[in-house]
């Protein structure tokens, strides 16, 4: 038996509580882990509160990523004892996710734990921070470089923001933070930024092309807060979008693109190929200091979860939920 997190619907509707499971009801897969921990995600908070249809399946244990070690394995790449990490690939949508003690999942989910980390850091960085990294990826792969100028990180307190103001400090980025939260100004200046910008300032619509600002972007939000980065950003400048906070709508022209060559370069998470995820772990376990996790992280136990979803709904929470799913 083990504990999970457990989603079910009947002619009532959508229920949601901790459950005692038979290890027996887990679904097909090759691996078999024993989590250690997992993280509340948005989407993880869409799926519990019922708030936007996330679930395709029932019953489903929540929780798009965990970390935890191999119990037994029919994979070639894992063996018992390995330590890994999983994001993405529909597991806690389609397929049983890591808000639980065990999961069962195809190996080809996985990546290999990067030396030097521990299964509770990784989770700390989650897959909140490996989507910082592929958008830190994207803007290195279009050259932007510390000395091309100023980087823009929008949604500075949530969970991509963070680790993308500490990432991209690191590395030597002039980073501007984003936020509607000032009294979160001295978190962001912590985790490494140069400077904190208003929100408000970039929420209205604004000009079809503004005065050149940015050689770069992380944008977690959408909406005019996007249209307006886009259009103040420089030369050839990137923005990555990965995000939609404040909302699906993207309210531009193309003038950004077409008189400036402005990229506005996706980044998609979910189903990345395996090579660039690994590829992304490994540059996080280089470049993220390791030190700055702690003020990132609220770190709750899976009795916390349920309770936990609507405050990160309501947007009051600073970076991320950490999950030890053995308390």
């Amino acid at each position: 038996m083990f504990n999970a997190i457990m989603i079910e619907k009947d002619e009532a509707g959508q229920t949601v509580g901790l459950q005692s499971v038979e290890e027996s009801a887990l679904p097909d897969g090759d691996v078999l882990v024993d989590v250690d921990y997992s993280t509340i995600n948005y989407k993880d908070a869409l799926a519990i509160t019922n708030s936007a249809p996330i679930v395709r399946s029932y019953p489903l244990v929540p929780g798009i990523d965990f970390a935890g070690t191999v119990s037994s394995s029919n994979h070639a790449d894992y063996k018992a004892g390995d330590k890994v990490i999983l994001n993405g690939w529909g597991v806690g949508e389609q397929y049983w996710g890591g808000l639980a003690q065990k999961a069962k999942v195809n190996g080809d989910f996985l990546v290999p734990l990067p030396s030097g980390f521990t299964t509770r850091q990784a989770m700390a960085i989650g897959t909140a921070g490996y989507t910082a990294m592929l958008c830190v990826l994207a803007l290195e792969d279009h050259g932007v470089t510390p000395d091309k100028g100023e980087i823009v990180v929008t949604g500075a307190s949530g969970g991509v923001g963070s680790v993308a103001i500490a990432t991209l400090g690191k590395l030597g980025y002039k980073v501007v933070a984003v936020t509607g939260k000032p009294d979160e100004s001295q978190y962001l200046l912590d985790l490494g930024a140069a400077e904190i910008l208003d929100r408000a300032t970039l929420s209205e619509p604004g000009r079809p092309l503004a005065k050149e600002r940015w050689a770069g972007a992380v944008d977690t939000v959408g909406s005019h807060i996007l249209a307006n980065i886009c259009a103040s950003t420089k030369y050839n400048g990137v923005v990555t979008a990965c995000g939609l906070a404040a909302g699906m709508d993207l309210p531009l022209t193309v003038m950004p693109f077409i008189l400036r060559g402005v990229c506005l370069q996706g980044v998609e998470s979910v189903v990345c190929p395996k090579e660039r995820r690994v590829l992304a772990w490994n540059r996080l376990a280089a470049d993220l200091d390791a030190e700055k996790l702690s003020s990132m992280v609220n770190e709750i136990g899976l009795s916390e979860v349920i309770d936990a979803a609507p405050k990160l709904m309501n947007g009051t929470l600073r970076g991320r939920y950490m999950v030890d799913v053995n308390r």
